[in-house]
């Protein structure tokens, strides 16, 4: 039987629906390009963003289009945020929780061609365990170690739609990641929805799992894919500092760069300390790559605190901004909120503020020209290797080196969004 499966969103439904695969194939099951015509469709959807649901919508809509006589199966964040949904031609719907029991519940549905639908009203407190040993076609390797945020920012659906903070028991996580190394795996990528409060439930903390992690024999990177500034304590920054298998690049989310809007988003901090914060960390590592998240629009935002948002940026001198454009969130806090900005000026501050990311990289690109750096490849196309190195600039080498090796490369320019590179060893 075939089955297409469609990923939308984070990095953490990467890992679900990777685990999904695994599963399906071990069943017999043949996994196929979703668009291709198949008898089972998965779309493992998104709720982060009005735009979000608006995509699980239509790619549900074109599976049933697709192939009406398949199963339609619609799981993860935009099913848990509209519980109600229904459309003729879906057939099973699951929230975020038994995402990892789908072969025993497409079972079920073949033997008694019901609809289900598997949604929970009480809050998720245990994590739902999944385990992988490979991630055909990536060179990184995710690991999910964590579920749920209780931050409760004013404009965000996530914690009610993914529950409360959960970890993965720790030996669970190391032999996980043993496994993949030993699967030829060199970088490993943690994540989790809020993946710096892991062990908050299980009588540990993100700091000890890190000291174990970097012990493993064979692991070259460790990356973790965001973390909350106000989770980089000091036991953190101690493990950074110690360990260069952990890479020199951290995501770490500003969302506006003023205290005034920092505080009606709920926001667990101020300007004051996130500086502080960052000037710790590049203390220990001085040519860390810091990339972040910021919204733009956000309501009360006026033209004064959106130029204040930019000139914070450039003093932090991040080395990528990821721009989002205020989405409402219906149920949220920021729902309430007056002074919502128009979408045109959403748009237009959208775009200056990426300018100032482009600026941004350019300038922390150059810092590299002259000097070496290893790369990581991960693809070879139309004569170029591309890679990234540890604080994940993208490199590309005139030349054809083998995937998943390491090469030290000598950065010659820049071909932005790439650094140009040549090959030392």
């Amino acid at each position: 039987m075939k089955v297409g499966i469609l990923t939308l969103g984070c990095k953490v439904n990467m890992y679900e629906s990777e685990y999904i695969i695994n599963e399906l194939k071990k069943a017999g099951y043949t996994i196929c390009n979703f668009n291709d015509f198949c008898d089972v469709y998965i779309i493992n959807t998104c709720s982060v963003t009005n735009t979000s649901d608006i995509k699980s919508r239509k790619m549900i809509r074109n599976a049933i289009k697709r192939n009406p006589n398949s199963c339609i199966v619609a799981m993860g964040c935009f099913i848990e945020a509209n519980k109600d949904y229904e459309i003729d031609g879906l057939d099973i719907v699951i929230g975020n929780k038994d995402k990892s029991k789908i072969v025993s519940i497409l079972d079920n549905y073949f033997k008694k061609k019901e609809k289900m639908k598997l949604l929970y009203q009480e809050d998720y407190t245990k994590f739902e365990d999944m385990y992988i040993t490979d991630f055909p076609g990536r060179t990184r390797a995710f690991v999910k170690i964590q579920d749920g945020c209780e931050n409760f920012c004013s404009y965000c659906i996530i914690p009610y739609v993914r529950g409360k903070c959960r970890s993965k028991d720790k030996d669970k996580v190391i032999n996980e990641i043993t496994d993949l190394v030993n699967n030829g795996y060199k970088e490993i990528v943690l994540t989790g929805i809020h993946t710096g409060n892991y062990g908050i439930d299980i009588d540990t903390s993100f700091s000890e799992l890190l000291k174990n992690i970097v012990k493993i024999k064979g692991l070259k990177r460790l990356r973790i894919s965001s973390i909350e500034i106000t989770e980089i304590n000091n036991e953190v920054i101690s493990v950074i500092k110690d360990n260069n298998i952990i890479v020199d690049h951290m995501h770490i989310p500003l969302q506006a760069g003023s205290d005034e809007i920092l505080k009606l988003m709920n926001r667990k901090y101020d300007l004051d300390y996130f500086f502080k914060k960052i000037s710790d960390i590049r203390r220990v590592r001085p040519n860390i790559s810091i990339t972040t998240d910021v919204i733009v629009g956000f309501p009360g935002e006026d033209e004064k605190l959106f130029k204040k948002t930019i000139d914070t940026c450039k003093k932090l001198e991040f080395a990528k901004i990821h721009v989002f454009p205020f989405s409402l969130r219906k149920g949220t806090k920021a729902e309430e909120l007056p002074n919502h900005i128009e979408n045109s000026i959403k748009k237009k501050r959208s775009r200056e503020l990426l300018e100032v990311s482009k600026e941004l990289e350019i300038k922390y690109f150059n810092k590299f020209i002259n000097k070496e750096v290893e790369v990581l490849i991960e693809e070879y196309k139309d004569g170029y290797s591309y890679g990234h190195t540890s604080n994940f600039l993208h490199v590309k080498v005139f030349k054809k080196l083998k995937h998943n090796e390491f090469y030290t490369v000598k950065i010659t320019d820049i071909d932005y969004p790439y650094c140009i590179g040549e090959i030392i060893k």
